[in-house]
């Protein structure tokens, strides 16, 4: 039966690509077919592009894997689209992210009523609850940021993996702890760029609240009890809601007090906040420039750009949140 329906659905979705419903860059047409014809290889869905790396350095040539959510499209708002509950039925195994990252009510349904779904974010809160953020009474669902916090999502991918495909297990172990390894060497790297940036001078202002797990580890000195001061944005941790005068003027006030010189956008939302915030600062006679560099926060960058990549876009965002604080950047 799963041969048959893969072929039916496997029809569908060259008829929705024919009509222009292709993929868009991080996955090909090929491997979309690949993914709807049957095959001995696990197939592997994740919600995001962050999880689909984790995914794709584990299983390596042993999985076929594919994010759900691609480009630069947000993945708290995301609804499902044509050719998606195909993509969700022929997965053997979907990984998310959970902590109501993937809040649209489509997508949301079919991942809290599939028994083959795994929410990454859920085994963090039961194993490492203490190391969440919880802001304005909701948790902050963003844990790559923390990319020592996010390694710890590698073994339940592993463990996943291994149960659905016994004969790699042995594989995806090794991979595993070698992917672990590479994560917690960058952290280490992150960490020691930014607390060589003044301490007077680490605030970080973005569009939305992507960045307190990223302030918290790196921005903050350790044991600083108010290291929420570190980093401040207009949109909420999600970002498909109004901005109000009041959050501009939060941000206004934040960079007069902490005497911020930059503002980031980020590559997927309205930079349309932000570039008011600069210009009333302006207005004051406040020294303030918007980045002509994007960072990254929910999405990754193209699959040819270093950002393409999940270890990449955190090296990326490094080294130009260091570039601009440094006053390397003018």
């Amino acid at each position: 039966m799963k041969a048959i329906k893969i072929w039916v659905f496997g029809g569908i979705f060259l008829a929705l690509s024919l009509l222009g419903c292709h993929p868009t860059k991080r996955v090909s047409v090929q491997a979309l077919n690949a993914w709807m014809q049957p095959s001995a290889q696990l197939k592997v869905l994740s919600t995001t592009a962050m999880i689909d790396d984790l995914v794709a350095a584990i299983g390596q040539e042993h999985i076929l894997h594919q994010p759900l959510i691609r480009g630069q499209l947000d993945p708290h708002s995301y609804e499902l689209v044509k050719g998606d509950s195909e993509k969700i039925i022929c997965a053997d195994v979907i990984f998310y992210n959970g902590l109501e990252l993937e809040h649209g009510a489509s997508l949301k349904y079919q991942l809290t009523h599939q028994s083959k779904a795994y929410s990454l974010g859920d085994v963090l809160a039961s194993t490492k609850s203490s190391e969440l953020i919880f802001w304005e009474g909701q948790v902050d669902p963003h844990i790559w940021m923390d990319v020592r916090l996010f390694s710890c999502v590698v073994d339940p991918i592993v463990r996943v993996l291994s149960e659905k495909d016994p004969a790699h297990a042995e594989v995806f172990a090794k991979n595993g702890a070698a992917l672990k390894q590479e994560m917690l060497v960058l952290d280490q790297e992150i960490y020691e760029a930014m607390q060589k940036i003044p301490q007077e001078v680490r605030y970080l202002i973005t569009s939305h609240d992507a960045f307190f797990y990223f302030a918290k580890r790196y921005l903050a000195e350790q044991g600083e009890e108010d290291w929420q001061e570190r980093f401040a944005a207009p949109e909420g941790l999600a970002p498909d809601g109004q901005i109000s005068p009041q959050d501009i003027q939060q941000i206004i006030d934040y960079a007069l007090l902490h005497q911020v010189k930059w503002v980031f956008p980020e590559s997927n939302l309205n930079r349309d906040a932000l570039k008011k915030i600069v210009t009333i600062l302006r207005n004051k006679g406040r020294e303030i420039a918007f980045s002509e560099e994007s960072l990254y926060g929910d999405t990754l960058g193209d699959t040819a750009s270093e950002a393409g990549s999940y270890l990449g876009m955190m090296r990326y965002n490094t080294r130009h949140i260091a570039a601009h604080l440094q006053g390397e950047k003018k």
